[in-house]
């Protein structure tokens, strides 16, 4: 198969990062257990995280190209793979701020490297769909085993113990092993560049993409789409943990179901993006996973679930919960493989940096708000926030599919 070296690449550095993005959720359930953080307190943990990722993005975008694709990634894997070695020693909290701003940084490297090099290995617009699909899937892969090998480290029966640190020799060798992977891997990336500008030019050519009202309504749909989605995937474990009242481990395979149930409906979405418009398939999902909230939330009211409730004998609302993740992830891959089809190969980089940005600010803003709602009112009505950029999202979508682009080659 061609590109099958690099295309192998751009999934294992995904996975590794999904891991690593995704274990937030599971990160502020345990600080709140060993550190006595509050749940406000320990929502920052998004931001230190998704700030760095929108702040970075947003300087590096134009002209990494001519940094270089691949030498951008070598840097991010070397970065995490050094905070992971560190990471088993953390006795504070100011470690895990440190860890996520590491991480920010360092997976705003990736995704724009990530994003821009699907153009370099595919030919057609349906092929970019397809991959990008199957890209998105394999990171939800990656959240769902990251939820499991927590859990693996987690003492149930002590909620204070600290072992669960150990699981970070495990992240930081994958994330070396990545990273010598890529080194020996060839990227050709000549046609990401634009040999005809300086950096100003670059710049100008970023700036351009503001003038197009597609591109204004897209950024739209994912600064909305993460908020939704960064909201359920980080707080589905505190959830779990104190509302339905599972074991603590069990809370974080939640996660893993959860993030299941995205890899699953973004496998499908590379699958049907080859036969239905992007539009009907966003249009579908936002729908229904609207509907899913307002038929399953009500479920979680007033349940008593034994402490030594196991997924053998759990009620049908612990598995419906996280099962509605299939109907949202479709989504994020449609639109990005939309826009980025849509202009030329020279500006993914740029276009892939404002994807970051408004993805990484949409996921601070969500999680810190449902942080903020669970704390003072109910998981309940902070998961039922979600209705209202939900239907936002359905209206930008649509004029965004109205709207064509024909930048000057």
């Amino acid at each position: 198969m061609k590109n099958l070296n690099i295309k192998a690449v751009l999934f294992l550095n995904y996975f590794v990062f999904a891991i690593l993005l995704n274990s937030v959720g599971t990160v502020i359930l345990q600080v709140q257990q060993n550190f006595g953080i509050s749940k406000s307190g320990a929502s920052v943990l998004e931001g230190f995280k998704d700030l760095p990722i929108a702040i970075c993005s947003f300087i590096l975008a134009s002209f990494l190209p001519k940094i270089g694709i691949k030498n951008s990634m070598l840097t991010a894997l070397f970065l995490v793979s050094c905070m992971c070695f560190v990471m088993p020693f953390a006795n504070d909290f100011w470690f895990f701020k440190l860890l996520f701003t590491i991480v920010g940084v360092s997976f705003a490297l990736i995704k724009i490297s990530v994003f821009t090099s699907i153009g370099l290995v595919t030919n057609t617009d349906k092929e970019h769909s397809s991959f990008m699909g199957y890209l998105e899937g394999f990171f939800m892969i990656g959240v769902l085993m990251g939820n499991v090998l927590f859990s693996l480290f987690i003492d149930d029966h002590n909620p204070r113990s600290t072992h669960w640190l150990n699981v970070y020799w495990v992240l930081g060798g994958i994330s070396a092993f990545s990273f010598l992977f890529l080194f020996f891997t060839k990227l050709d990336e000549h046609e990401a560049k634009s040999e005809k500008t300086d950096l100003l030019g670059d710049l100008k050519n970023s700036a351009s993409l503001f003038s197009y009202k597609k591109v204004l309504f897209f950024l739209l749909c994912a600064f909305l789409f993460v908020l939704v989605e960064q909201s359920f995937q980080t707080w589905t474990p505190t959830f779990y943990k104190e509302i339905l009242k599972v074991p603590t481990s069990m809370s974080v395979q939640a996660g893993a179901v959860l993030a299941g149930a995205f890899a699953l409906g973004r496998f499908l979405s590379g699958f049907f993006s080859k036969k239905f418009s992007w539009i009907y398939m966003v249009s579908f999902c936002a729908v229904g996973f609207a509907v899913s909230i307002v038929l399953v939330l009500p479920l979680t009211h007033n349940i008593h679930i034994d402490i030594n409730t196991t997924w053998l004998n759990a009620p049908l609302v612990v598995y419906l919960f996280p099962l509605m993740g299939g109907l949202l992830a479709p989504i994020y891959p449609s639109i990005n493989s939309v826009i980025l089809a849509s202009i030329p190969k020279y500006l993914h980089s740029a276009m892939s940096g404002l994807i970051v940005v408004f993805s990484a600010i949409g996921g601070t803003i969500g999680s810190i708000i449902t942080g903020f709602v669970f704390q003072e009112f109910s998981g309940q009505q902070a998961f039922y926030l979600s209705l209202i950029p939900l239907s936002l999202l359905i209206i930008s979508a649509m004029f965004m599919n109205k709207l064509k682009i024909n930048p000057k080659q």
